[in-house]
Protein backbone atom coordinates (compact mmCIF):
# COMPACT_ATOMS: atom_id res chain seq x y z
CA UNK A 1 0.00 0.00 0.00
CA UNK A 2 1.27 3.45 -0.96
CA UNK A 3 -0.44 6.58 0.30
CA UNK A 4 -0.17 10.28 -0.54
CA UNK A 5 -0.87 12.87 2.15
CA UNK A 6 -1.73 16.25 0.67
CA UNK A 7 -1.00 18.91 3.25
CA UNK A 8 1.68 18.88 5.93
CA UNK A 9 -0.13 20.90 8.55
CA UNK A 10 -1.08 19.53 11.93
CA UNK A 11 -3.59 16.92 10.71
CA UNK A 12 -1.67 15.78 7.65
CA UNK A 13 1.71 15.47 9.31
CA UNK A 14 0.45 13.67 12.40
CA UNK A 15 -1.88 11.33 10.52
CA UNK A 16 0.58 10.51 7.75
CA UNK A 17 3.47 9.96 10.15
CA UNK A 18 1.46 7.62 12.35
CA UNK A 19 0.30 5.62 9.31
CA UNK A 20 3.89 5.43 8.03
CA UNK A 21 5.02 4.10 11.41
CA UNK A 22 2.97 0.98 10.61
CA UNK A 23 5.34 0.19 7.73
CA UNK A 24 3.21 1.91 5.10
CA UNK A 25 4.89 4.15 2.54
CA UNK A 26 3.52 7.68 2.76
CA UNK A 27 4.39 10.53 0.42
CA UNK A 28 3.77 13.99 1.85
CA UNK A 29 3.01 16.80 -0.56
CA UNK A 30 2.85 20.53 0.17
CA UNK A 31 3.18 23.61 -2.05
CA UNK A 32 5.28 25.29 0.65
CA UNK A 33 8.80 24.56 -0.57
CA UNK A 34 10.52 25.69 2.63
CA UNK A 35 8.36 23.43 4.75
CA UNK A 36 9.10 20.43 2.54
CA UNK A 37 12.83 21.24 2.52
CA UNK A 38 12.80 21.43 6.33
CA UNK A 39 10.91 18.15 6.64
CA UNK A 40 13.44 16.42 4.41
CA UNK A 41 16.07 17.54 6.92
CA UNK A 42 13.99 16.29 9.82
CA UNK A 43 12.93 19.80 10.92
CA UNK A 44 9.34 19.65 12.20
CA UNK A 45 7.25 22.81 11.58
CA UNK A 46 4.90 22.29 14.54
CA UNK A 47 5.32 21.43 18.20
CA UNK A 48 3.65 18.15 19.11
CA UNK A 49 5.14 15.85 21.77
CA UNK A 50 6.63 12.72 20.17
CA UNK A 51 6.05 13.75 16.56
CA UNK A 52 9.67 14.54 15.75
CA UNK A 53 10.81 11.06 16.81
CA UNK A 54 8.21 9.39 14.60
CA UNK A 55 9.01 11.53 11.55
CA UNK A 56 12.77 10.99 11.89
CA UNK A 57 12.28 7.23 12.32
CA UNK A 58 10.07 7.06 9.23
CA UNK A 59 12.61 8.99 7.17
CA UNK A 60 15.40 6.70 8.33
CA UNK A 61 13.39 3.54 7.58
CA UNK A 62 12.24 4.79 4.19
CA UNK A 63 8.54 4.86 4.96
CA UNK A 64 7.98 8.52 4.21
CA UNK A 65 9.21 11.04 1.68
CA UNK A 66 8.31 14.60 0.77
CA UNK A 67 7.59 16.43 -2.46
CA UNK A 68 6.23 19.65 -3.91
CA UNK A 69 5.58 18.04 -7.31
CA UNK A 70 1.94 17.32 -8.05
CA UNK A 71 2.61 14.56 -10.55
CA UNK A 72 4.64 12.64 -7.96
CA UNK A 73 2.07 13.24 -5.23
CA UNK A 74 -0.92 12.05 -7.23
CA UNK A 75 0.55 8.85 -8.65
CA UNK A 76 -0.62 6.74 -5.68
CA UNK A 77 -3.99 4.97 -5.54
CA UNK A 78 -4.86 6.29 -2.08
CA UNK A 79 -4.79 10.04 -1.48
CA UNK A 80 -5.54 11.72 1.84
CA UNK A 81 -6.71 15.30 1.54
CA UNK A 82 -5.61 17.20 4.66
CA UNK A 83 -5.47 20.86 3.70
CA UNK A 84 -6.86 23.80 5.62
CA UNK A 85 -10.47 24.94 5.66
CA UNK A 86 -10.06 28.37 7.26
CA UNK A 87 -12.96 30.47 8.40
CA UNK A 88 -14.40 32.65 5.65
CA UNK A 89 -15.66 36.17 6.26
CA UNK A 90 -19.22 34.94 6.87
CA UNK A 91 -18.10 32.23 9.31
CA UNK A 92 -18.40 29.38 6.80
CA UNK A 93 -15.61 26.96 5.95
CA UNK A 94 -13.48 28.18 3.05
CA UNK A 95 -13.18 25.19 0.69
CA UNK A 96 -10.82 26.80 -1.81
CA UNK A 97 -7.84 24.61 -0.88
CA UNK A 98 -9.95 21.45 -0.78
CA UNK A 99 -11.39 21.98 -4.24
CA UNK A 100 -8.01 23.06 -5.60
CA UNK A 101 -6.55 19.71 -4.55
CA UNK A 102 -9.54 17.92 -6.09
CA UNK A 103 -8.85 19.77 -9.35
CA UNK A 104 -5.19 18.73 -9.29
CA UNK A 105 -6.05 15.11 -8.55
CA UNK A 106 -8.30 15.11 -11.60
CA UNK A 107 -5.54 16.62 -13.72
CA UNK A 108 -2.69 14.34 -12.66
CA UNK A 109 -4.04 11.02 -11.36
CA UNK A 110 -3.66 7.94 -13.57
CA UNK A 111 -4.93 5.46 -10.96
CA UNK A 112 -7.40 2.85 -12.14
CA UNK A 113 -8.81 2.39 -8.63
CA UNK A 114 -8.53 5.75 -6.92
CA UNK A 115 -9.62 6.44 -3.34
CA UNK A 116 -9.60 10.05 -2.16
CA UNK A 117 -10.01 10.42 1.60
CA UNK A 118 -11.12 13.81 2.87
CA UNK A 119 -9.47 14.29 6.26
CA UNK A 120 -10.05 18.04 6.38
CA UNK A 121 -12.97 19.33 8.42
CA UNK A 122 -15.64 20.13 5.85
CA UNK A 123 -19.41 20.78 5.79
CA UNK A 124 -21.80 18.11 4.49
CA UNK A 125 -21.82 17.86 0.72
CA UNK A 126 -18.11 18.64 0.33
CA UNK A 127 -17.16 15.09 -0.63
CA UNK A 128 -19.72 15.30 -3.41
CA UNK A 129 -18.09 18.52 -4.64
CA UNK A 130 -14.66 16.86 -4.53
CA UNK A 131 -15.93 13.93 -6.55
CA UNK A 132 -17.61 16.19 -9.11
CA UNK A 133 -14.41 18.22 -9.58
CA UNK A 134 -12.24 15.13 -10.08
CA UNK A 135 -14.71 13.61 -12.52
CA UNK A 136 -14.94 16.89 -14.42
CA UNK A 137 -11.17 16.93 -14.94
CA UNK A 138 -11.19 13.26 -15.91
CA UNK A 139 -13.86 14.11 -18.48
CA UNK A 140 -11.67 16.85 -19.97
CA UNK A 141 -8.85 14.32 -20.24
CA UNK A 142 -11.23 11.70 -21.68
CA UNK A 143 -10.18 9.23 -19.02
CA UNK A 144 -12.00 5.88 -19.03
CA UNK A 145 -11.80 2.58 -17.22
CA UNK A 146 -11.34 3.91 -13.69
CA UNK A 147 -13.13 3.53 -10.36
CA UNK A 148 -13.28 6.50 -7.97
CA UNK A 149 -14.10 6.52 -4.25
CA UNK A 150 -14.39 9.74 -2.28
CA UNK A 151 -14.48 9.03 1.45
CA UNK A 152 -15.06 11.17 4.53
CA UNK A 153 -12.67 10.36 7.39
CA UNK A 154 -12.70 13.25 9.90
CA UNK A 155 -9.89 13.60 12.43
CA UNK A 156 -10.34 13.72 16.19
CA UNK A 157 -6.80 14.52 17.30
CA UNK A 158 -6.19 16.72 20.32
CA UNK A 159 -3.20 19.01 20.10
CA UNK A 160 -0.70 18.00 22.75
CA UNK A 161 -1.78 14.34 22.75
CA UNK A 162 -2.25 13.65 19.04
CA UNK A 163 0.08 10.64 18.82
CA UNK A 164 -1.76 8.89 21.64
CA UNK A 165 -5.10 9.83 20.10
CA UNK A 166 -4.11 8.21 16.81
CA UNK A 167 -2.81 5.03 18.44
CA UNK A 168 -5.73 4.67 20.85
CA UNK A 169 -8.72 6.35 19.22
CA UNK A 170 -12.18 6.58 20.77
CA UNK A 171 -13.49 5.81 17.28
CA UNK A 172 -12.52 6.05 13.63
CA UNK A 173 -15.39 7.57 11.68
CA UNK A 174 -15.63 6.58 8.02
CA UNK A 175 -18.21 7.90 5.58
CA UNK A 176 -18.61 5.83 2.40
CA UNK A 177 -21.14 5.26 -0.35
CA UNK A 178 -20.09 1.80 -1.53
CA UNK A 179 -18.60 -1.49 -0.31
CA UNK A 180 -15.33 -1.04 -2.19
CA UNK A 181 -14.62 2.23 -0.37
CA UNK A 182 -15.34 0.59 2.98
CA UNK A 183 -12.94 -2.26 2.11
CA UNK A 184 -10.14 0.20 1.36
CA UNK A 185 -10.68 2.05 4.63
CA UNK A 186 -10.75 -1.14 6.68
CA UNK A 187 -7.44 -2.14 5.11
CA UNK A 188 -5.86 1.21 6.04
CA UNK A 189 -7.11 0.89 9.61
CA UNK A 190 -6.75 -2.88 9.89
CA UNK A 191 -4.99 -2.62 13.25
CA UNK A 192 -7.95 -0.81 14.82
CA UNK A 193 -11.28 -2.19 15.99
CA UNK A 194 -13.26 0.99 16.67
CA UNK A 195 -14.27 1.75 13.09
CA UNK A 196 -17.68 3.36 12.74
CA UNK A 197 -18.97 3.26 9.17
CA UNK A 198 -21.77 5.57 8.10
CA UNK A 199 -23.00 7.60 5.13
CA UNK A 200 -20.77 10.39 3.89
CA UNK A 201 -22.82 13.41 5.01
CA UNK A 202 -23.30 12.01 8.51
CA UNK A 203 -19.55 11.50 8.74
CA UNK A 204 -18.86 15.07 7.63
CA UNK A 205 -21.28 16.37 10.27
CA UNK A 206 -19.95 14.17 13.08
CA UNK A 207 -16.74 16.17 13.33
CA UNK A 208 -18.62 19.46 13.63
CA UNK A 209 -21.12 18.00 16.08
CA UNK A 210 -18.38 16.62 18.34
CA UNK A 211 -16.44 19.87 18.52
CA UNK A 212 -19.59 21.91 19.00
CA UNK A 213 -20.68 19.73 21.92
CA UNK A 214 -17.28 20.07 23.63
CA UNK A 215 -17.30 23.82 23.08
CA UNK A 216 -20.78 23.98 24.60
CA UNK A 217 -19.63 22.13 27.72
CA UNK A 218 -16.72 24.53 28.15
CA UNK A 219 -18.87 27.63 27.76
CA UNK A 220 -21.51 26.26 30.12
CA UNK A 221 -18.91 25.66 32.83
CA UNK A 222 -17.43 29.11 32.29
CA UNK A 223 -20.81 30.77 32.76
CA UNK A 224 -21.51 28.62 35.81
CA UNK A 225 -18.10 29.58 37.24
CA UNK A 226 -18.89 33.27 36.75
CA UNK A 227 -22.16 32.72 38.61
CA UNK A 228 -20.22 31.07 41.45
CA UNK A 229 -18.14 34.20 41.83
CA UNK A 230 -21.32 36.22 42.33
CA UNK A 231 -23.58 34.00 44.46
CA UNK A 232 -21.00 31.73 46.12
CA UNK A 233 -19.94 28.18 45.44
CA UNK A 234 -16.80 26.56 44.11
CA UNK A 235 -16.80 25.46 40.48
CA UNK A 236 -14.10 22.87 41.19
CA UNK A 237 -16.33 21.08 43.68
CA UNK A 238 -19.34 21.44 41.41
CA UNK A 239 -17.29 19.93 38.58
CA UNK A 240 -16.56 16.87 40.71
CA UNK A 241 -20.21 16.52 41.61
CA UNK A 242 -21.26 16.75 37.97
CA UNK A 243 -18.50 14.52 36.66
CA UNK A 244 -19.50 11.61 38.90
CA UNK A 245 -22.82 11.47 37.05
CA UNK A 246 -22.25 8.82 34.35
CA UNK A 247 -24.66 10.63 32.05
CA UNK A 248 -22.37 13.69 32.11
CA UNK A 249 -18.83 12.43 32.70
CA UNK A 250 -15.82 14.46 33.76
CA UNK A 251 -14.30 15.56 30.47
CA UNK A 252 -14.30 19.20 29.30
CA UNK A 253 -15.76 20.56 32.52
CA UNK A 254 -12.85 22.87 33.35
CA UNK A 255 -13.68 26.54 33.74
CA UNK A 256 -11.18 29.05 32.38
CA UNK A 257 -10.62 31.89 29.96
CA UNK A 258 -12.46 30.33 27.02
CA UNK A 259 -11.60 27.84 24.31
CA UNK A 260 -9.30 28.54 21.37
CA UNK A 261 -7.20 26.67 18.83
CA UNK A 262 -7.71 25.77 15.21
CA UNK A 263 -10.91 23.73 15.62
CA UNK A 264 -13.48 24.76 18.21
CA UNK A 265 -13.92 28.46 17.28
CA UNK A 266 -13.86 27.80 13.54
CA UNK A 267 -16.10 24.74 13.64
CA UNK A 268 -18.70 26.33 15.90
CA UNK A 269 -18.96 29.31 13.56
CA UNK A 270 -19.10 27.04 10.49
CA UNK A 271 -21.95 25.01 11.99
CA UNK A 272 -23.83 28.21 12.88
CA UNK A 273 -23.38 29.39 9.29
CA UNK A 274 -24.54 26.03 7.93
CA UNK A 275 -27.72 26.28 9.98
CA UNK A 276 -28.40 29.84 8.85
CA UNK A 277 -27.96 28.93 5.21
CA UNK A 278 -30.42 26.08 5.58
CA UNK A 279 -33.08 27.95 7.59
CA UNK A 280 -32.25 25.97 10.73
CA UNK A 281 -30.74 28.31 13.30
CA UNK A 282 -28.53 26.79 15.97
CA UNK A 283 -29.33 29.27 18.74
CA UNK A 284 -27.49 27.32 21.43
CA UNK A 285 -24.27 27.49 19.45
CA UNK A 286 -24.78 31.17 18.74
CA UNK A 287 -24.84 31.72 22.50
CA UNK A 288 -21.81 29.47 22.99
CA UNK A 289 -19.82 31.50 20.48
CA UNK A 290 -20.82 34.81 22.08
CA UNK A 291 -20.14 33.53 25.59
CA UNK A 292 -16.68 32.32 24.63
CA UNK A 293 -15.70 35.70 23.19
CA UNK A 294 -16.73 37.40 26.42
CA UNK A 295 -14.98 34.83 28.61
CA UNK A 296 -11.59 35.53 27.08
CA UNK A 297 -11.51 38.88 28.91
CA UNK A 298 -12.65 37.57 32.31
CA UNK A 299 -9.20 38.06 33.90
CA UNK A 300 -8.99 41.65 32.70
CA UNK A 301 -12.47 42.28 34.08
CA UNK A 302 -11.46 40.86 37.46
CA UNK A 303 -8.37 43.08 37.47
CA UNK A 304 -10.25 46.27 36.67
CA UNK A 305 -13.04 45.46 39.14
CA UNK A 306 -10.58 44.98 42.00
CA UNK A 307 -8.03 47.71 41.39
CA UNK A 308 -6.32 49.35 38.50
CA UNK A 309 -3.77 52.11 38.87
CA UNK A 310 -1.86 53.32 35.82
CA UNK A 311 0.75 52.46 34.87
CA UNK A 312 0.70 48.76 35.78
CA UNK A 313 3.14 45.98 35.01
CA UNK A 314 1.40 42.71 34.20
CA UNK A 315 3.16 39.36 33.93
CA UNK A 316 1.60 36.66 31.78
CA UNK A 317 2.50 32.99 31.96
CA UNK A 318 1.31 30.99 28.97
CA UNK A 319 0.43 32.17 25.47
CA UNK A 320 -0.65 29.11 23.47
CA UNK A 321 -4.34 28.24 23.54
CA UNK A 322 -3.58 25.15 25.62
CA UNK A 323 -0.57 23.39 27.10
CA UNK A 324 1.72 21.10 25.07
CA UNK A 325 1.29 22.99 21.82
CA UNK A 326 2.69 26.13 20.23
CA UNK A 327 -0.61 26.88 18.48
CA UNK A 328 -1.68 30.50 18.95
CA UNK A 329 -4.80 30.41 16.80
CA UNK A 330 -7.73 31.99 18.69
CA UNK A 331 -5.69 31.85 21.93
CA UNK A 332 -7.23 33.74 24.85
CA UNK A 333 -3.88 35.41 25.49
CA UNK A 334 -4.26 37.46 22.32
CA UNK A 335 -7.40 39.26 23.50
CA UNK A 336 -6.09 39.53 27.05
CA UNK A 337 -2.84 41.18 26.01
CA UNK A 338 -4.46 43.53 23.53
CA UNK A 339 -6.93 44.70 26.17
CA UNK A 340 -4.18 45.21 28.75
CA UNK A 341 -2.14 47.23 26.27
CA UNK A 342 -5.19 49.37 25.52
CA UNK A 343 -5.44 50.03 29.25
CA UNK A 344 -1.89 51.37 29.20
CA UNK A 345 -0.22 48.44 30.93
CA UNK A 346 3.28 47.16 30.32
CA UNK A 347 3.05 43.41 29.72
CA UNK A 348 5.85 40.87 30.08
CA UNK A 349 5.02 37.45 28.70
CA UNK A 350 6.51 33.97 28.74
CA UNK A 351 5.53 30.65 27.17
CA UNK A 352 7.72 27.52 27.07
CA UNK A 353 7.30 27.01 23.30
CA UNK A 354 4.91 29.59 21.81
CA UNK A 355 6.87 32.85 22.13
CA UNK A 356 7.90 32.97 18.47
CA UNK A 357 4.47 32.02 17.12
CA UNK A 358 2.88 34.60 19.41
CA UNK A 359 4.94 37.39 17.86
CA UNK A 360 3.03 36.90 14.60
CA UNK A 361 -0.19 37.84 16.41
CA UNK A 362 1.31 40.20 18.99
CA UNK A 363 4.45 42.00 17.77
CA UNK A 364 6.85 42.95 20.56
CA UNK A 365 6.98 46.61 21.52
CA UNK A 366 8.10 48.90 24.33
CA UNK A 367 5.01 47.81 26.26
CA UNK A 368 4.99 44.13 25.25
CA UNK A 369 8.16 42.27 26.19
CA UNK A 370 8.79 38.60 25.49
CA UNK A 371 10.90 36.86 28.13
CA UNK A 372 12.91 33.65 27.87
CA UNK A 373 12.28 32.57 31.47
CA UNK A 374 9.11 32.55 33.52
CA UNK A 375 10.63 34.50 36.41
CA UNK A 376 11.93 37.26 34.15
CA UNK A 377 8.32 38.06 33.31
CA UNK A 378 7.66 38.73 37.00
CA UNK A 379 10.21 41.51 37.45
CA UNK A 380 8.42 44.51 39.04
CA UNK A 381 5.03 42.93 38.22
CA UNK A 382 1.90 44.20 39.95
CA UNK A 383 0.20 40.89 39.28
CA UNK A 384 0.54 37.59 37.44
CA UNK A 385 -1.97 36.28 34.90
CA UNK A 386 -1.79 32.48 34.56
CA UNK A 387 -3.27 31.87 31.10
CA UNK A 388 -1.99 28.44 29.96
CA UNK A 389 -1.63 25.43 32.24
CA UNK A 390 1.93 24.30 31.40
CA UNK A 391 3.53 21.85 33.85
CA UNK A 392 6.31 24.25 34.74
CA UNK A 393 3.71 26.66 36.13
CA UNK A 394 2.26 24.12 38.57
CA UNK A 395 2.41 24.87 42.28
CA UNK A 396 5.18 22.40 43.16
CA UNK A 397 7.42 23.82 40.42
CA UNK A 398 7.39 27.38 41.76
CA UNK A 399 9.75 29.24 44.10
CA UNK A 400 7.36 31.61 45.85
CA UNK A 401 10.02 33.24 48.00
CA UNK A 402 11.94 34.25 44.89
CA UNK A 403 8.73 35.40 43.21
CA UNK A 404 8.07 37.76 46.14
CA UNK A 405 11.60 39.12 45.84
CA UNK A 406 11.11 40.23 42.23
CA UNK A 407 7.42 41.15 42.08
CA UNK A 408 6.13 44.56 43.13
CA UNK A 409 2.79 43.23 44.36
CA UNK A 410 1.82 39.68 45.21
CA UNK A 411 -1.36 39.01 43.26
CA UNK A 412 -2.18 35.98 41.08
CA UNK A 413 -5.05 35.79 38.62
CA UNK A 414 -5.45 32.11 37.80
CA UNK A 415 -7.15 31.69 34.42
CA UNK A 416 -7.02 27.88 34.52
CA UNK A 417 -7.79 27.16 38.19
CA UNK A 418 -4.37 25.55 38.31
CA UNK A 419 -3.80 26.45 41.95
CA UNK A 420 -5.52 25.79 45.24
CA UNK A 421 -6.53 29.14 46.71
CA UNK A 422 -5.48 28.31 50.28
CA UNK A 423 -2.04 27.19 49.12
CA UNK A 424 -1.50 30.52 47.35
CA UNK A 425 -2.77 32.51 50.34
CA UNK A 426 -0.41 30.60 52.63
CA UNK A 427 2.48 31.71 50.40
CA UNK A 428 1.59 35.34 51.04
CA UNK A 429 -0.12 36.02 47.72
CA UNK A 430 -3.66 37.15 47.07
CA UNK A 431 -5.58 34.96 44.64
CA UNK A 432 -8.38 35.23 42.12
CA UNK A 433 -9.49 32.23 40.07
CA UNK A 434 -12.45 31.40 37.86
CA UNK A 435 -15.43 30.47 40.03
CA UNK A 436 -13.31 28.96 42.82
CA UNK A 437 -12.90 31.97 45.08
CA UNK A 438 -15.48 31.00 47.69
CA UNK A 439 -13.81 28.31 49.78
Amino acid sequence: MKISMIGTGYVGLVTGSCIASKDVKVRFMDINQKKIADLEKGIIPIYEPGLDEIVLSNIKNGYCDFTTKMRDAYENDIIFLAVGTPQDVDGSADLEQVLSVAHDIGVYSEAENLTVIVKSTVPPGTCELVKEEILQQFKYRKREGFHLNVVSNPEFLKEGSAIKDFKYPDRIVVGVDNDNAEKVMREIYKDFDKILVMDVKSSELTKYASNAMLATRISFMNELANLCDVVGGNIELIKKGMGMDKRIGSHFLNAGTGYGGSCFPKDVKALINLGENNDSRLTILESVDESNDEQKLILVEKLTQNYYVKPMNIAIWGLSFKANTDDMREASSIKIIKDLLNLGATVRVYDPVANENAKEFLPPSDNLIYEEHKYNALIDADCLFLVTEWDEFKYNNLDFDYMKCIMRKFKIYDGRNLYNKNNILNQGFSYEGIGNNNI
